[in-house]
Order: structure tokens, then C-alpha cells, then sequence
């Protein structure tokens, strides 16, 4: 695994030798670091270092002398060069791609943390709740709602319950509509919160004023 890596990166070394040539950042005739020092900036071995500066010399962008010392013979070559092999993205280039997408991700996975707490946190005042079993309320022969239509009463305002069905002697009578009048000694079937049943009963059974006396 390690052979196949030294054998792909002295190609990318050479290409982004090349690419800051032609940037300028090495110039023509100038010397650049030897290949201990080069080998120390691109954290390889200094024969992948060797090899790069091999290709470079093959293709007449530097000159190494007899002492090792490497010299930038020509800007033009460099180009023609990162050109022709431009589709070899420096490995350099796509190290700082892959660092800046890591730091993405580490923020990605901070707001997935913070997401999935407060879901987590949700889930669990869910599971508190109690379900909403339908309950049966019985309407009074003085309440104040009899002969009057579930619509006018504003029934789900004032009460929070929704009525699924209303039972009239043995006739039952699914989700009723807004039009239906209530009769004394119906049976309202609804659900709601916990709270819900006291709120309808208290309202359904509270008596008409001309009853009270």
C-alpha cells in the first residue's frame, strides 16, 4: 500500500513543483531547497522526492547539478507540463479540498448533535404524554347546550375537544358536523387533552339561566 502511494505522489509532487513555477513562486534560475528539505515540506521519503525532481528534469523544467543542487531552467516548460497533465489535480490541492470538507463535516456533525438532542428531548416530553383515549360525556336534560347546534356553541373553542361521534338512544352518529343540534340525554364521544374531559363536562352541564331558579 505504501509502494502504490510513493508511486502516485511523486508524480503529484512534480505537478504541484511544476504549478508554483508557473505561478511565479519558484522562478526561472532560482534554486530550490535540496531533497532532504523538499522531502520535509511534503512529508514523503527522499527518494519520492528524487523521482519527482526526475520527472521534472526529464521533461527540462529544472537541472540538478553533480552536487544535487536544483535550479529552475524554464517557466514554459512548467506550463505545457501542468497543462498537459491537468487532470492530475495536485494531491496537494485536494489535500486542502479534503481539510476544508473535514472542517464542514465537523460543523455539520456539531448541529447534528445539537438537533438530536432537542429531538431526543421532544421524544421524551412525548412519551409523557398520555394518550388520547375518547371519553364519553353525558348531556344533562337542563344544560344550557340542548336544542343548540355544535357550531353556534363554539364547542372545540370552548371546551379543546373534538366531538368523533355523538350517540342518541341507540342511534350513533359519526363525527358529527357543525349543523347537528344537541338533545338531552345524548352522549357526546370526544378526545382531547388530559384536561379535557373536566373543561367539556363543566361547559356541557352547566344549566340554562332560565333553569336555575
Amino acid at each position: 500500500m505504501q509502494e502504490k502511494q510513493e508511486k502516485t505522489g511523486y508524480k503529484s509532487i512534480a505537478l504541484d513543483i511544476a504549478g508554483r513555477i508557473v505561478s511565479g513562486e519558484f522562478p526561472v534560475n532560482s534554486k530550490i531547497s535540496g531533497r532532504s528539505l523538499l522531502a520535509g515540506i511534503y512529508h514523503v521519503s527522499p527518494e519520492t522526492i528524487r523521482k519527482a525532481i526526475g520527472l521534472l528534469k526529464d521533461e527540462n523544467i529544472v537541472s540538478v547539478s553533480q552536487g544535487k543542487e536544483i535550479v529552475i531552467t524554464s517557466d514554459q516548460k512548467a506550463l505545457e507540463y501542468t497543462t498537459r497533465n491537468n487532470y492530475l489535480k495536485s494531491a496537494y490541492s485536494l489535500k486542502e479540498d479534503l481539510t476544508k470538507l473535514l472542517e464542514e463535516k465537523h460543523q455539520m456533525d456539531q448541529k447534528f448533535e445539537v438537533l438530536l438532542t432537542q429531538i431526543i428531548e421532544a421524544s421524551d416530553r412525548l412519551q409523557n404524554l398520555k394518550p388520547y383515549h375518547p371519553v364519553e360525556i353525558k348531556i344533562n336534560e337542563n344544560s344550557h347546550v340542548v336544542g343548540k347546534t355544535i357550531g353556534n356553541l363554539q364547542f372545540w373553542q370552548n371546551t379543546g375537544a373534538t366531538i368523533i361521534a355523538l350517540r342518541r338512544g341507540t342511534e350513533v352518529t359519526i363525527s358529527p358536523g357543525p349543523l347537528v343540534i344537541l338533545g338531552a340525554h345524548d352522549i357526546i364521544i370526544a378526545v382531547g387533552d388530559e384536561y379535557m374531559y373536566k373543561r367539556t363536562e363543566q361547559f356541557i352541564n352547566r344549566v340554562t339561566e332560565d333553569k336555575q331558579d
